[in-house]
């Protein structure tokens, strides 16, 4: 049967249900693992998708693979910015201690990604399209091309060179990253004229504008074209009948360019979209625990035969909640943002965050200082919020204020205010809840040799020469 990848699949998948002991035993007596196809999107809000309860935005794609596969509601990077997600992801280490917090930075000399684990289990192991990590040695992919970030001139994707890479496969296993780069701005791909800025719900967390609204019609076409790659790559798959024994992953990396978005440590900058498609094995379904990126290596190397424990890694493996034996990974999760070194960033404005299922406690390193990045320097809708702002407007008064300058501490409730537009840290009623998510920080911190304001003003120090 020819699976359509331009709607939702509305076979069940009841029955199909594999155990942990099951994945367990066919590892160790067959040398049918799965192959790894991870899609990774780039600068995206979890929320801007149709299976995530946008609907406005198409994404057709994407949501058939939310109906194929294990939805989850609860997957963060470890920061808001591009290289470290992508170096954590790789690593399965959180920023500070792989070496890779800043922006454009590096790893240390002795850290290992994907390729150095998965290559000795017998994996080809490959990269196509947006490349921001670094040094290249310590991410020895097999690299099949493509550009840094896109302008909207040429080709930015070659789609071609995936078909003819799955097709060169024979039985040997693979692990290939797919790396779009969209929706990064500038907005250039898809057609914008699809949506219609008047009739946009936009988050409460922005201004309403006619610049914002109008933003949002070439970022969300350009999160079309983004989900149209996805298909093409679920397509080859099938074409070259690799479908059933590939676990596909699907990320949407860190938030948008929209303000309260990326380079931030709220939900709407730390949160991602997760969708774990593996056909016959794991069970259509949506999962409420909390996963981070840095569990997806110590997965594959599980799935792959690999021996996990043997490995230092921050993450844990995801194999018992893709079987359906376990339905938590972690307790709380953890992220950070650093400031220092950024293009048009603040001298330091480093921020750290701890996330259960009910709160998201914020520790802004640096209160007295003021928040700054591309956003607040030249970004067309935030100049619309200011000038709003400027001319009375009380809520486009206190979006702008609350992004610029911040309190030492933030709390929300996330059940009850899921965008965080509400902080409860000078409330009594929350003090035993503060202190409890900050000794959980204070811990995670010490683990990860984060030395705070030190470590701060010690970013420059890990930039990588590459400052596209």
């Amino acid at each position: 049967m020819t699976t359509k990848y331009t709607k939702y699949t509305k076979q069940s998948m009841h029955g199909l249900f594999v155990c942990l002991v099951c994945f367990v035993v066919s590892l160790s007596v067959s040398a049918d693992r799965p192959n790894f196809l991870l899609f990774l999107a780039d600068d995206c809000s979890w929320h801007d998708f149709g299976c995530y309860g946008n609907r406005d935005v198409k994404t057709p794609n994407i949501d058939a693979l939310a109906q194929r596969g294990m939805r989850f509601m609860h997957c963060y990077n470890s920061a808001p910015m591009c290289a470290p997600t992508r170096m954590s992801l790789f690593t399965g280490l959180h920023p500070v201690r792989n070496g890779g917090h800043p922006n454009h930075s590096r790893v240390y000399d002795h850290v290992k990604s994907v390729p150095h684990y998965l290559r000795p289990l017998g994996y080809d192991v490959a990269l196509i399209g947006k490349t921001h990590h670094a040094p290249p040695e310590n991410f020895p992919f097999d690299f099949l091309g493509g550009v840094h970030h896109d302008t909207g001139k040429g080709v930015d994707l070659e789609l071609g060179k995936i078909d003819e890479y799955l097709g060169a496969r024979g039985d040997k296993p693979f692990c290939l990253m797919v790396q779009s780069n969209q929706p990064h701005a500038p907005w250039t791909r898809g057609d914008a004229s699809v949506y219609h800025a008047k009739k946009l719900a936009l988050p409460p967390y922005m201004v309403d504008t006619p610049e914002t609204r109008e933003a949002m019609t070439k970022y969300y076409a350009e999160i079309t074209y983004m989900d149209s790659q996805l298909g093409y790559c679920l397509q080859s798959l099938e074409k070259h009948g690799l479908e059933k024994n590939t676990l596909v992953v699907f990320l949407s990396e860190q938030g948008s360019n929209f303000p309260h978005c990326k380079w931030t440590c709220y939900d709407s900058g730390l949160r991602s979209a997760g969708i774990f498609q593996w056909l016959e094995q794991v069970e259509p379904s949506v999962s409420e625990a909390m996963i981070q990126y840095v569990d997806i290596l110590p997965t594959f190397i599980e799935l792959a035969g690999g021996n996990v424990e043997s490995n230092d890694f921050d993450g844990k493996s995801l194999v018992p909640v893709l079987a359906g034996t376990s339905d938590k990974l972690h307790d709380y999760v953890f992220g950070m943002q650093t400031t220092r070194g950024i293009h048009a960033g603040s001298d330091a404005y480093g921020i750290r965050t701890v996330r259960d299922k009910r709160f998201r406690l914020i520790w802004n390193l640096n209160p007295e200082g003021e928040f700054r990045n591309s956003v607040t320097k030249g970004f067309k809708p935030f100049k619309s919020w200011e000038k709003k702002a400027q001319s009375g407007d009380a809520f486009a008064k206190e979006q702008v204020s609350r992004y610029r300058k911040r309190p030492e501490f933030e709390l929300y409730d996330m059940e009850k205010d899921p965008f965080e537009m509400h902080n409860l840290a000078g409330n009594p009623e929350y003090n035993m809840d503060i202190a409890r998510l900050k000794k959980h920080l204070d811990n995670w911190m010490e683990q990860q040799g984060d030395r705070g304001r030190e470590t701060e003003m010690a970013a420059l120090e890990r930039k990588h020469s590459d400052r596209h």
